[in-house]
């Protein structure tokens, strides 16, 4: 079982548990990574606001992800996502989990550039496929080897919008946490 994130272990008291952004915070990398858990567990243990992508994408279509791709396709999705992350960015200081392709479009790595503040969680493809319970909504996963080619394709673009890297591998998501919590501390973005 893996352990609390307990925020006083990091030099905070109960008293002063709820911290606040300067800016945007958004969470990208490939799917399994643990962005949507890892915003979670800060958003909880530091008072944040968080948003997962999808989640947001799903609330505002009344659709869910693979229905918009059924009916529009990678574009439309993707047009979809970009006028979210508009949204997002300009919605104030939050957690934003994001979706893992989200730095395909130009647009949305300058938005997530000169909105906020990125931190890209990396994970290899085995990794990955070894914490993600149902392909049958990962397109993606049709083959580990596909999904090995997707990460080698995306990591440059991960890369080009990253503030902050944080090796995933091997680690749960409270450890995670407690890694980007402080290192935002230490960076001015987590107050």
């Amino acid at each position: 079982m893996e352990e609390v994130f307990d925020f006083r272990k990091e030099g905070c008291e109960p008293s002063c548990e709820a911290h606040e952004l300067v800016k945007p915070v958004f969470l990208v990398g490939f799917m399994g990574a643990g962005k949507t858990t890892v915003a979670r567990k800060l958003a909880r243990g530091a008072g944040l606001a968080s948003v997962d992508m999808d989640t947001y994408i799903e609330r505002r279509t009344g659709k869910k992800i693979e229905q918009i791709y059924a009916e529009s396709g990678d574009p439309g999705f993707r047009a979809i996502e970009t006028e979210v992350l508009c949204e997002l960015a300009a919605g104030g200081p939050q957690l934003i989990s994001c979706g893992g392709g989200v730095i395909l479009a130009e647009e949305n790595r300058r938005i997530l550039k000169e909105s906020g503040y990125v931190v890209y969680l990396l994970v290899t493809a085995d990794e990955a496929a070894s914490r993600i319970s149902n392909y049958s909504h990962r397109p993606l996963f049709k083959s580990l080897e596909n999904a090995r080619r997707i990460i080698q394709e995306r990591l440059p673009l991960y890369e080009e919008v990253a503030n902050m890297k944080v090796d995933t591998a091997g680690r749960g998501t409270s450890s995670i946490a407690r890694e980007v919590f402080t290192r935002l501390k230490k960076e001015g973005i987590l107050q």
